[in-house]
């Protein structure tokens, strides 16, 4: 997640905690085979110590014997390859040399020799035909036990990528931001401009249509690690790397729209490299907009980085969540401290408050998270949930009575807020999710991974599409936050990540859900 404080650079190179932002390496595995001479006692892992590589020895040894493993497997077919091929020539011989027996003896028997070298081509390609059938049938038979789910992986998201183009598209870019984008929000009343939060220290407003920046706030010296919009009114929460939470007002003059963007154009096919060098943007930034530098409140209450913050129910009240372990809970318009939340044992991640009761829930690296009840002004309860086996990267509430939850394990857990002993549905991935979100209307998921990917599924967990990603469209690095905006026809999906922008998506829901 974000850090605290530091210069842009210095946010960017540390900037995620507990998860270091990502480059990728390539492992360059040289091929040993059993055959090949080495000196006594030393092992595969020692023979590459002059290679680049940060993985561990017993990791890379481990990789190395199984690829031996997969290379044994295809050395023993190709010996029956060979075994079975100077069969097929031994067989070709003696039947060859029988034709040239009968060749030099009776010449009146010139029919018997045709026939015996009809037979013999017949009798050839038969066991021809024979071997490639064996072949064939052995390789996949044991190709089918070791790389089955590689296989399924590839179909999928073959079949994902091909239903995508169908059903999303994207509609905006957001780009002028000087580092990456760790959360992104949508306002609740007009006029409807999306915010979002960057570790260059400020936060932007856009036009949703125009992918126009509107304004910037630029009151924090840290991180901007999250944004929220008041329920009602125009004012934003950000909280950030400089231990303080900002409530600052806003006024902002949308411009006229513009034609809508040709979508009509197939993208490439999805790629996992990246034609830009990480640091390349398109445009020219925000410009010269107007910028807020004073808050209109300060919360200053946490020891450590504020890593993020919403508004409770009504918009009176706000909750902060830190890396100090403790949550926060203030009057706006006092700034005054009300209570401090404290019992997760380690650093918070996230927090979300219910949008229509006075419900919150914090998570955090400890593995869990919890759900804290202020209904009642007298009891304030805490129930503690373990459901995953690392980081729970976020935890967000649906407008009926379930907590969906993600974490850095690979999954994400749906939860009946009646009844939270067990999941009521479980999604696995192939890659950690960050900030989820759940649209009101239709309760469809969206998670962003580390991976670049976007996924949407429903309530039950069942797989609905993947935002289209190609070297011309989609993120190019780690996806760190989602937000669904139902009211407005243009976007009603945005997604953030470390590449810099901020994008729009138009996702067909009524043809997503007929799909399902």
């Amino acid at each position: 997640m974000p850090i605290e404080g530091g210069s842009s650079g210095s946010s960017a190179s540390a900037a995620r905690h507990p998860k270091q932002k990502r480059k990728a390496h390539s492992l360059s595995i040289r091929r040993t085979n059993s055959t090949e001479e080495r000196p006594p006692g030393i092992h595969r892992g020692d023979m590459l110590d002059g290679q680049d590589s940060k993985l561990p020895l017993s990791l890379r040894n481990n990789l190395l014997d199984l690829f031996g493993q997969i290379e044994r497997e295809f050395e023993n077919l190709y010996i029956e390859n060979l075994e079975l091929r100077r069969e097929i020539d031994s067989l070709n011989e003696r039947l060859t040399g029988d034709g040239q027996n009968l060749e030099g003896g009776d010449p009146s028997k010139g029919a018997l020799k045709t026939k015996a070298s009809h037979s013999t081509s017949q009798l050839s390609q038969k066991l021809k035909t024979t071997y490639k059938a064996s072949t064939s049938k052995r390789l996949a038979n044991r190709g089918e036990r070791r790389w089955r789910v590689h296989a399924d992986t590839i179909v999928s998201s073959f079949k994902a990528t091909t239903g995508s183009r169908a059903l999303c598209h994207l509609q905006k870019e957001y780009i002028g931001h000087r580092d990456g984008i760790w959360d992104l929000s949508v306002t609740k009343s007009q006029p409807v401009v999306l915010g979002t939060a960057s570790a260059d220290h400020s936060a932007l407003l856009w036009s949703i249509e125009t992918g126009k920046c509107l304004l910037k706030y630029g009151g924090h010296v840290g991180s901007v690690n999250s944004i929220k919009f008041h329920p009602t009114e125009q004012m934003a929460l950000t909280a950030s790397g400089d231990q303080t939470a900002h409530i600052w007002r806003y006024m902002v003059q949308l411009p006229a729209p513009q034609p809508p963007p040709d979508v009509s154009a197939p993208c490439e096919d999805d790629q996992d490299s990246s034609d830009r060098e990480e640091g390349e943007v398109d445009g020219e930034g925000p410009g010269e907009v107007p910028t807020v530098r004073v808050a209109t409140a300060t919360l200053k209450s946490h020891q450590g980085v504020v890593i993020a913050a919403d508004w409770l129910v009504g918009g009176r009240q706000v909750v902060t969540a830190s890396w100090d372990r403790a949550a926060n809970l203030y009057e706006v318009e006092t700034s005054e401290l009300v209570h401090t939340l404290t019992g997760h044992d380690q650093e918070l991640t996230h927090c979300c408050t219910h949008p229509t009761q006075r419900l919150v829930v914090t998570s955090s690296r400890d593995t869990t998270f919890r759900l804290w009840d202020f209904r009642d002004p007298s009891i304030h309860s805490v129930n503690v949930f373990q459901g995953h086996t690392d980081t729970v990267t976020s935890a967000v509430f649906t407008v009926g009575d379930n907590v969906v939850s993600g974490s850095d394990d690979r999954t994400v857990k749906v939860w009946d807020l009646k009844n939270m002993r067990s999941p009521i549905a479980t999604i696995r991935t192939d890659s950690a999710v960050n900030r989820i979100s759940v649209s009101a209307n239709q309760r469809i998921i969206a998670l962003p991974h580390d991976n670049r990917q976007v996924r949407l599924f429903d309530m039950s967990g069942v797989r609905l599409a993947r935002l289209p990603r190609s070297n011309r469209m989609g993120h190019r690095r780690m996806v760190c936050c989602t937000a669904w905006n139902e009211e407005n026809q243009t976007c009603n999906l945005f997604t953030c990540g470390f590449d810099r922008q901020a994008i729009g998506w138009n996702i067909n829901i009524p043809a997503l859900l007929q799909e399902k």
